[in-house]
């Protein structure tokens, strides 16, 4: 999902920065009220762990250059699920960022426009759960075919987005058009195997907790109905 030097460039790049600081913005304030329910150490422990997800899901899962950008499994509807909206948020903002600090600087430019991508990507699928979860169901006991549109969901904004900036920055040519839709098709593979690690975290939350209260590591709602 990550979009190349390169591919915007010059004045473009301004709203890169705009939205990568709104979407930043947005997380900080979802964060401001997780603390406040759920207090700072829990909030930064989740943040901690969600971020090393991430992280690992960059630098250490498999990554393939296709098309404009690169594919890979960033378990975001995992993380959501698990840590809840502003921790998985904070950990992808992290992640992101320790990636290029440290492994990948050559990616710093572009870090408002990919963590635009990621971030408004969470926040529809966020909305999206609402819908798609009934009210008063725990989301270990969610079905594999709501989680399969968590997946499609997650996946399909990412390529989305993924295709504005490509299209925003090199336009509608033939050559840019054909590489947003080779890195679309690899992408929304994704989906086929999200869902599935998703379901085993959520078998492992039902067979290791027995009772609807969930640790202090893990979001609420992932125990118990609300």
């Amino acid at each position: 999902m990550h979009i190349e030097a390169g591919v915007v460039e010059g004045v473009k790049m301004l709203l890169g920065y705009t939205t990568g600081v709104a979407v930043i913005g947005t997380a900080a304030k979802l964060g401001w009220d997780n603390i406040k329910e759920n207090g700072a150490i829990s909030f930064m422990l989740k943040t901690l762990i969600a971020t090393a997800i991430v992280f690992s899901c960059f630098e250490i899962l498999p990554h393939y250059p296709i098309g404009v950008s690169e594919v890979h499994l960033i378990l975001g509807t995992t993380i959501f699920l698990v840590f809840g909206i502003a921790p998985a948020a904070f950990g992808l903002i992290l992640g992101l960022a320790i990636q290029g600090l440290f492994f990948a600087p050559f990616d710093l430019p572009q870090y408002g426009i990919n963590i635009t991508t990621l971030l408004a990507s969470m926040f529809i699928l966020n909305a999206a759960v609402k819908k798609i979860i009934p009210a008063g169901t725990a989301y270990k006991d969610i079905t594999y075919s709501q989680m399969l549109k968590m997946s499609i969901v997650w996946e399909g904004s990412i390529v989305t987005w993924v295709a504005f900036w490509a299209l925003y920055g090199q336009g509608f040519g033939a050559e840019n058009l054909a590489n947003v839709f080779s890195f679309g098709s690899a992408y929304m593979a994704v989906v086929i195997v999200e869902p599935l690690v998703d379901l085993a975290v959520l078998t492992a939350v039902k067979a290791f907790n027995k009772t609807n209260e969930c640790l202090f590591l893990f979001d609420k709602k992932l125990c118990k109905a609300y």
